[in-house]
């Protein structure tokens, strides 16, 4: 599988672009200082992270060159370069696609549950758009930029990582915390439980189902006269 190969501090300053562009377009393209800062946020990053500008500076300049980042040098009379992403182009995402891969880039392996709401703060998308995302960035080829994970005990459901820094090991993505954490017993579910998550991810697989026949043109009449 083609991989992206993007180093972590590379896609922590493109995701922060890509987000930005979004949440705060009156200030973008962004300052080397607003972009260090979106890069040391503590709230909704994940793992936190505590650059320096000549990290910053050194990532900028690799996807420079790489065609995924312009700089935007002062007009007359300014005083500061600016940077901005060009992924859209580089990649030709869409703008759905986008806010899900720095989602996933940003705060680490999310559910489609978790990424609704994440990219509905980027651009007010509804959990439709955010599944079709997800399918598109898992088909790209010959690199795809995301990859859904076999889902893990206890957890929700299965997750979604991206690929921007090649293919994902499942156990390096979980908190660092957790390797050091004394066991506990397990929570005692609820009853019904494990019935409400098989049903979640049925549901997920039937939607993802349908939008596939409804691109091939398929139809419960032909499905059927296919049946012998």
């Amino acid at each position: 599988m083609a991989v992206m190969a993007l180093s972590p501090e590379e896609a922590r300053v493109l995701a922060c672009l890509i987000e930005k562009e979004a949440t705060v377009p009156d200030s973008y393209p962004l300052t080397l200082n607003a972009l260090r800062l979106a890069c040391n946020q503590t709230s909704s990053r994940h793992p936190v992270v505590s650059y320096e500008d000549r990290t910053v500076e050194a990532a900028l300049m690799s996807l420079k060159s790489i065609g995924l980042v312009r700089f935007v040098h002062p007009s007359h009379g300014g005083r500061t370069i600016r940077y901005r992403h060009t992924a859209d182009e580089r990649w030709r995402l869409e703008d759905n696609e986008l806010a899900v891969l720095a989602s996933l880039a940003l705060r680490g392996p999310q559910t489609v549950g978790e990424l609704r709401a994440h990219t509905g703060r980027l651009l007010h998308a509804d959990g439709s758009i955010t599944e079709e995302a997800l399918d598109t960035l898992a088909a790209r080829s010959p690199e795809p930029f995301a990859v859904r994970l076999e889902r893990q005990p206890g957890g929700r459901g299965p997750r979604w990582a991206h690929l921007l820094g090649g293919e994902v090991d499942e156990h390096s993505l979980e908190p660092p915390a957790a390797a050091f954490a004394p066991p506990t017993p397990a929570p005692t579910a609820p009853p019904g439980a494990d019935d409400r998550d098989l049903a979640d991810e049925v549901d997920d697989l039937r939607r993802r189902l349908e939008r596939l026949e409804t691109l091939l043109g398929v139809t419960d009449d032909e499905e059927r006269a296919e049946l012998p």
